[in-house]
C-alpha cells in the first residue's frame, strides 16, 4: 500500500503546473484528446516489430495512464469517467507492467507526428518514466547512474575525468595530424571564442574521428571555436531528457555556466540527437543569452563558404542518410546535412522515408546504452528492426555483398551506437558491406588538402 501511494502522489504531481510546468499543457492535451482512432500504431516501429503485440500499442501504455487520470487526478461524476473511459483497478502489478512498458518505448515521437489532433504517446510514455524516477526513485540505472549521475559527479556520461579526457584528445590530434597531413590542435578553455563545441563524449572514446575531423575542419575553415576541461564542458550527453527533468535541468544548468563562464558568443552542438534537443528545446528558459546552433547548420556555412576546397569525387561509394529522431523529428533540422551530402557524397541516396518521417534507428530513448535484462536482444530484434530493413532497401540496387562499401551516415553518436550493434548482430559488414559513420567523416575525407583516402573500410 505505501508504494501505491506514493505512486498517485507522483501522480498527482504529474498533473500539477507547480510540479511539471514544463509539459503539463501538452501532457493534459494528450490525455483527453485522444480519439482511439489507432492512427499512431500504424506508424509505430515497435509496434509493427513485436507482431503487433496489443501491449506495445503506441495508446495501451497511454490508456493505462488516461484511466488513473480520469479517477484519481480529474475532477468529476466518477459513474460518467467509468462508463467513458473504463474503469481500473491500482495494484502493484500494474503499476510496475507501467514502468516496464514505458521503457519498451524509443520516444521517437512518429505516433505524435501522424497524430490527427496532436496527441504525444511518446511524450506520456516519458512522463511515466519520469513519474517513476522522481517520485519512487526507479529508473533505468544505465542512464542514472551510469548517466547523469556519473556526469554530474566525474564530469562525463563515460566515466572520464577531464585529465583523461584532455590525454585522448591529444592522442586523436597527434593521429589526426599523421593520417591526414594537416596539423590538427584541439583549443581548450578560450575565453571570448565564437564556438563552444559540445561533443557526446561517447565520440572521444568509442568514435574518436569524430571530434578529431570536427576539430581539423573548424581549424581549416578559421573558426574561433574552444572546448571546456570544466566538469560536464566537454560533454554534451543529457540522459534526463529520457527519464528526468532534474536531473536534465542540472546537466543543463552547467552547460550555460560554463558558456557564461569563457564569455563565448554561442554553443554548438556536436553529433549527437539528444544532445540537440536537451540544449535547443527543452533547456530554452535556462539559456537567456547564449545562443545555440546545430553543428549541422555550422558545417553547411563552412562547406559552402568557399574557405575550404572539396572533391567530391572522394566519397565516390555509395551513402545514405539516417535522420536522428531529436535532431530531426524533433527540431526540422532536415536540410543542412543533406545539402552537404548531394554536393560531396555523389552517390547520395535518400531511404524511404526520410526527413521528418524517418523512422528510429531503434536506440533512441536511451536505449542504445541500455543492456541489462533483455534491453539488447529488444533493441536489436525488435527497436531497430525496421531500420536495418530501410538500410537494406537503400542499398537494393548496389551490390548486396561486401565486395562494394556503404556507407550509412548518422550525425549523432546514440544511433551510431546503435548501428554498431545491429550490423555486428546481423554481420551486416561481412554479408552486404554495410559501414557507418558521422557527417564529419565524409567532409574530410573529400577535403582537398587531406591525404587522400582518409576513410579507410578497415578500420570502419
Amino acid at each position: 500500500m505505501e508504494l501505491i501511494q506514493t505512486f498517485l502522489n507522483g501522480l498527482h504531481k504529474l498533473f500539477s503546473r507547480e510540479n511539471n510546468w514544463t509539459f503539463l499543457e501538452p501532457l493534459v492535451l494528450s490525455m483527453e484528446q485522444c480519439t482511439a482512432c489507432q492512427t499512431c500504431a500504424e506508424d509505430c516501429p515497435v509496434y509493427e516489430a513485436s507482431g503487433k503485440n496489443e501491449a506495445y500499442r503506441p495508446t495501451f501504455r497511454a490508456e493505462i495512464l488516461r484511466r488513473l487520470y480520469y479517477k484519481y487526478v480529474k475532477p468529476g461524476n466518477p459513474l460518467f469517467k467509468r462508463f467513458q473511459h473504463g474503469n481500473i483497478e491500482l495494484n502493484w502489478t500494474l503499476i510496475a507492467r507501467l514502468l516496464e512498458l514505458s521503457y519498451r518505448c524509443t520516444l521517437c515521437r512518429r505516433c505524435a507526428q501522424s497524430c490527427p489532433v496532436g496527441v504525444d504517446n511518446g511524450l506520456i510514455a516519458r512522463e511515466i518514466r519520469k513519474l517513476f524516477s522522481s517520485e519512487m526513485g526507479l529508473s533505468s540505472r544505465d542512464l542514472h547512474e551510469k548517466g547523469t549521475v556519473q556526469q554530474l559527479r566525474v564530469g562525463s556520461s563515460t566515466g572520464m575525468i577531464p585529465l583523461a579526457v584532455k590525454d585522448n584528445v591529444s592522442f586523436i590530434d597527434e593521429e589526426m595530424t599523421e593520417r591526414t597531413g594537416i596539423k590538427v590542435e584541439t583549443r581548450w578553455d578560450v575565453e571570448g571564442a565564437d564556438v563552444l563545441l559540445l561533443h557526446n563524449a561517447g565520440e572521444i572514446l568509442a568514435w574518436p574521428d569524430n571530434p578529431g575531423c570536427f576539430a581539423l575542419i573548424l581549424n581549416a575553415a578559421g573558426i574561433s571555436w574552444t572546448l571546456s576541461s570544466d566538469l560536464v564542458g566537454y560533454d554534451g550527453v543529457n540522459y534526463g531528457l529520457f527519464y528526468d527533468d532534474v536531473q536534465l535541468a542540472r546537466i543543463a544548468h552547467k552547460h550555460l555556466e560554463i558558456a557564461q563562464k569563457l564569455k563565448v558568443k554561442k554553443i554548438v552542438m556536436g553529433e549527437c540527437g539528444h544532445e540537440h534537443k536537451a540544449l535547443g528545446i527543452v533547456a530554452d528558459r535556462l539559456f537567456q543569452g547564449v545562443p545555440r546552433e546545430s553543428s549541422m547548420a555550422l558545417l553547411a556555412e563552412i562547406v559552402f563558404s568557399g574557405r575550404i576546397k572539396f572533391d567530391p569525387a572522394r566519397n565516390d561509394f555509395p551513402v545514405t542518410l539516417h535522420d536522428p529522431c531529436n535532431m530531426v523529428r524533433s527540431m526540422g533540422i532536415v536540410e543542412p546535412q543533406r545539402r552537404i551530402l548531394r554536393y560531396l557524397a555523389p552517390r547520395f541516396r535518400e531511404m524511404e522515408p526520410h526527413g521528418t518521417r524517418n523512422y528510429c534507428c531503434g536506440g533512441g530513448s536511451g536505449f542504445a546504452i541500455m543492456s541489462p535484462y533483455n534491453f539488447m536482444d529488444w533493441r536489436l530484434q525488435i527497436a531497430g528492426r525496421k531500420k536495418f530493413r530501410q538500410v537494406l532497401d537503400a542499398f537494393a540496387n548496389e551490390d548486396p555483398g561486401p565486395s562494394v562499401p556503404k556507407y550509412v551516415c548518422a550525425p549523432c553518436s546514440n544511433c551510431k551506437g546503435q548501428f554498431r550493434d545491429l550490423f555486428d548482430y546481423y554481420k551486416a559488414k561481412e554479408k552486404s558491406g554495410l559501414y557507418y559513420g558521422g557527417l564529419v567523416e565524409l567532409i574530410v575525407n573529400a577535403m582537398e588538402d587531406v591525404r587522400h583516402p582518409y576513410l579507410s573500410w578497415e578500420l570502419l
